[in-house]
């Protein structure tokens, strides 16, 4: 190969052409900011690679890939190498160059999202461990494969690190997201605040299909990136905006928490989330903030303390209210009313959710109430005539219609709440003494709540074995219990 050739596919390269890339190539590698390119074979004989893989250095193999020529004539910067693997160029440049990485959960994840072969790796990848069980030594017993399934759920997931690993990019270009101690003081002006809202719009468009779990521990750096921000210099026009882009950062890192599971964290940012809602004087996004705490007694089974969260913020926000954040209020206090056991107070107040709905002009709501669609309403009412059936069987056909909608209501990327139906589902149908059609839900919800990464889904799906009492002494129900009680989601 010549220097007159395009060193990733070995095309002629114009004579004009000072890039080191052929177009096609140019053009096959403009996406690779958010994720690595996919390389051929023969990339990892490249000898500055296979001296560092020969070193057992993650970071001098990252080096040594960087400076690849398959890259073209340039290296890539480690700004872009460092958005993949959800770090700063600071830290990425201190692996590079200090001692080996010795945390096997970092150097397997980064392994696999450069996609390095298994065979020239010094430790075990989970894919080649059980490709290793597949294939085992003559004499020993077989071990089990993965199912098409499996390997989709394993590719869907990094594909979703590789978009995490992106925005990371984004925020870190943007300079919001980084070590604050490192960084220069500047004064923050309103575009600034345009680029924190478009970050922070990218990780709730993650957290709306697949949940918190994978998410969390990028929402929390950015989260405490951009609230350190507040100590930096800004105009005093800019400051409810400022401040309220920030809370909106905290109430989402506490609800990804609480989709994790991780309730400490969660409190801890939605107390910071209300505070700075409060000084930016946003009484919506205060409502918002406070239904989120009210969420997060209801999963801990606190509903009067749930109800008197929403109570107040329905209370704070007097005239300022709009139709959608009435309507997720009312719905979610109904849902308190019938978990205590006020049937009518749950009903009337339901009532008043769907009024409040069908009022709802989405051009007068703010961005992040897009969330509650006709979907979530339909999910209220599914949970408070489920909770009703418990006390009254007769309510249970009601709830199965009601989730039922919800189901069919929610699209292809609304993943979580989907699965999060499924199981309201499968529970009502239980309720409905209908336990053959509820198990052949629950395989379904097993399946599908084991690809997420949201502990609160798991909870969900444990939570069944409350509703299947009733029928314990059919053998399958039994067995499906006993399924519900070892079941795990997927690992962040």
């Amino acid at each position: 190969m010549t220097h007159a050739n395009c060193p990733r596919c070995g095309g002629r390269l114009a004579r004009d052409n000072d890039s080191g890339r052929c177009t096609p190539c140019q053009a096959a590698e403009r996406d690779r900011l958010s994720a690595p390119p996919v390389v051929p074979a023969s990339f990892w004989e490249h000898a500055p690679v296979r001296q560092a893989l020969a070193e057992r250095h993650l970071g001098r193999v990252i080096r040594a890939y960087r400076c690849h020529p398959y890259h073209g004539r340039y290296p890539l910067p480690q700004t872009v190498v460092a958005g993949w693997l959800g770090v700063t160029q600071a830290q990425l440049s201190r692996v590079e160059n200090g001692p080996p990485l010795v945390h096997l959960d970092r150097m397997t994840h980064w392994a696999q999202l450069l996609r390095i072969p298994a065979n020239r790796l010094w430790f075990a990848l989970p894919e080649a461990a059980v490709d290793q069980a597949s294939h085992p030594p003559e004499g020993t017993q077989p071990g089990v494969r993965t199912s098409p399934d499996q390997d989709h759920s394993m590719a869907t997931d990094e594909g979703r690190r590789a978009l995490l690993a992106g925005i990371a990019a984004v925020a870190a270009g943007a300079g919001l997201l980084g070590n604050l101690a490192l960084a220069r003081p500047r004064r923050i002006g309103s575009a600034d605040v345009v680029r924190l809202n478009a970050v922070l719009e990218l990780y709730r468009s993650v957290d709306y299909e697949c949940g918190g779990g994978l998410l969390y521990r990028e929402v929390d750096r950015f989260a405490h990136f951009v609230y350190g921000l507040l100590d930096w210099s800004h105009p005093e026009s800019l400051t409810p905006r400022f401040v309220a882009s920030i809370a909106a950062a905290r109430q989402l890192a506490g609800w990804t928490a609480l989709d994790a599971g991780l309730h400490s964290d969660a409190q801890r940012h939605f107390v910071a989330a209300e505070r700075a809602a409060l000084v930016a004087n946003d009484t919506l996004l205060t409502a918002r903030v406070r239904y989120c705490q009210a969420r997060q007694l209801q999963h801990q089974r606190h509903n009067r303390d749930a109800l008197a969260t929403l109570q107040l913020a329905r209370t704070q926000l007097g005239a300022e209210a709009t139709p959608a954040v009435s309507a997720m209020l009312y719905g979610a206090e109904a849902a308190s009313l019938a978990a205590i056991g006020d049937r009518q107070a749950a009903q009337t107040t339901l009532g008043r959710a769907r009024d409040a709905f069908d009022r709802i002009a989405g051009d007068r709501e703010p961005e992040w109430m897009r969330f509650y669609d006709r979907g979530e309403l339909l999910a209220q009412y599914g949970r408070v005539y489920r909770d009703l059936a418990r006390a009254d069987r007769t309510f249970a056909p009601d709830a199965v219609r009601w989730v039922r909608e919800a189901v069919a209501a929610f699209g292809p990327q609304n993943v979580r709440s989907t699965v999060l139906n499924e199981v309201g589902l499968c529970s009502a149908l239980f309720l409905a003494d209908e336990p053959r059609q509820a198990m052949a839900i629950g395989g379904r919800v097993i399946r599908h709540a084991g690809k997420l990464t949201s502990r609160r889904t798991v909870d969900r799906v444990r939570n069944l074995r409350r509703d299947l009492v009733k029928h314990r002494s059919i053998p399958e129900v039994d067995d499906f219990a006993r399924t519900l009680a070892a079941f795990e989601p997927v690992t962040a």
